[in-house]
């Protein structure tokens, strides 16, 4: 009888392999089960709407002027909600017994992590999708040129697989997919509405306005209008990038401790 003996060291390359293979697998489930875009197109509009409408008027004057400072704030805010998504996700998978089929399975440890955080593209190339359509229709309109805007969505998709690493950790740690979400929630929620995405910086108060000049998300919002309206992007897209690789620094070593911690 031959006795099947898994590798203890697996390569650089055969992990990413392994974790691209996983990726495609979450992306057959949104296929079978698009029912799991549902957030990411609705809550999209309903931003819009709820903002643009409400309180364009009252603070851009109008709301078509409103809408050029808000599109590029809400493809930053949806992004950012919509890798909270992962942590519940992986949180499910953990507490159904998928992952001790993983463990069972001669790939990498870290495969089924990187993996969901990868077919998670699917959902923030959609989001983005929507909201960009969305926002045309109500009159929106693109103030610099298609590369940009090519740009734009490249670093959208990158700001998602950097912030889902939190979710990750997070959905580690807790016991139940319901806990996830209200954590996350109760963190991102402060960041997000805590920037410029709604309202000017210079409009708070200054211990707020202090974190909102620093914040990812505003530097991501300054980064995005920068490059869909016009105005400048460098200063801006390399603190929102210091942010980003600070984040992956410390949440990816956290969520694999996290994991392996939750799977022994």
């Amino acid at each position: 009888m031959t006795v099947l003996e898994l590798p203890r060291r697996i390569s650089p390359g055969k992990a990413l392999q392994d974790g691209l293979t996983l990726a495609w697998r979450g992306v057959l489930k949104i296929r079978k089960n698009p029912e799991q875009l549902a957030d990411v197109t609705l809550q999209p509009i309903l931003f819009l709407l709820m903002f643009g409408y409400l309180f364009g008027g009252a603070i851009a004057g109008s709301t078509s002027a409103y809408l050029q400072v808000l599109v590029p704030g809400l493809m930053v805010q949806n992004t950012v909600f919509a890798s909270m998504a992962t942590g519940t996700s992986l949180n499910t998978d953990v507490t159904k017994g998928v992952f001790d089929r993983f463990r069972s399975m001669p790939i990498a440890r870290s495969a089924p992590l990187i993996g969901a955080v990868v077919s998670d593209v699917v959902r923030y190339a959609v989001a983005l999708a929507v909201l960009l359509v969305a926002g045309t229709v109500m009159g929106y309109r693109l103030h610099t040129d298609p590369g940009s805007l090519v740009v734009g969505v490249a670093l959208m998709l990158l700001a998602g697989l950097c912030f889902c690493w939190i979710a990750v950790f997070v959905g580690m740690l807790m016991r139940s997919p319901g806990a996830v979400q209200g954590v996350m929630v109760a963190v991102m929620m402060p960041i997000t509405f805590g920037s410029n995405v709604f309202v000017p910086s210079d409009t708070m108060p200054d211990w707020l306005r202090a974190w909102s000049d620093v914040s990812p998300v505003s530097l991501l919002t300054e980064a995005m209008r920068g490059l869909l309206n016009g105005g400048q992007v460098a200063g801006p897209l390399l603190g929102a990038l210091a942010w980003m690789a600070g984040i992956v620094a410390v949440f990816f070593p956290l969520a694999m401790r996290a994991y392996r911690r939750r799977v022994a």
